[in-house]
């Protein structure tokens, strides 16, 4: 049996490996701006919030970012990310806390997997201006 860690290190390879295949170049703007994201959300989160957090990267309208979000949505809740979305805004407080418990841990592999796959790292500028999410 697989620990979360595990599944989600499995799951989320696979993910960001389909990404990175979808954008072979890997100075092209997907890619950073899909890792810089994956970088900067865990920070998001914990200052935040999981909710505003999510709002937030949502209203960008960055093709790239949205993919990380339906890749987090698939993931960590099994479903899109609008329901992702809706259930990061309407669970109660225990299952609000599990999954921003869960997101946190799947945004780890997220950004593991960014700087060694999409070869995006921290200091990468994603060019779509900045991340207060206040």
């Amino acid at each position: 049996m697989q620990t979360l860690e595990q599944k989600f290190a499995v799951l989320i390879y696979d993910r960001v490996s389909a990404y990175a295949s979808r954008y072979p170049d890997k100075n092209s703007s997907e890619r950073t701006q899909y890792g810089s994201m994956a970088h900067k959300l865990p920070i998001l989160v914990y200052t935040s919030g999981l909710t505003q957090a999510l709002a937030f990267v949502e209203s960008r309208g960055n093709p790239a970012q949205h993919s990380l979000l339906e890749d987090l949505a698939q993931v960590t809740a099994e479903c899109d990310k609008p329901h992702y979305l809706e259930l990061s805004r309407n669970s109660g407080l225990q299952d609000y806390v599990y999954l921003t418990r869960k997101t946190l841990i799947a945004l780890k592999w997220f950004k593991r997997f960014a700087q060694s796959v999409l070869e995006v790292d921290a200091t990468a500028n994603d060019k779509t201006g900045g991340t207060n999410a206040s």
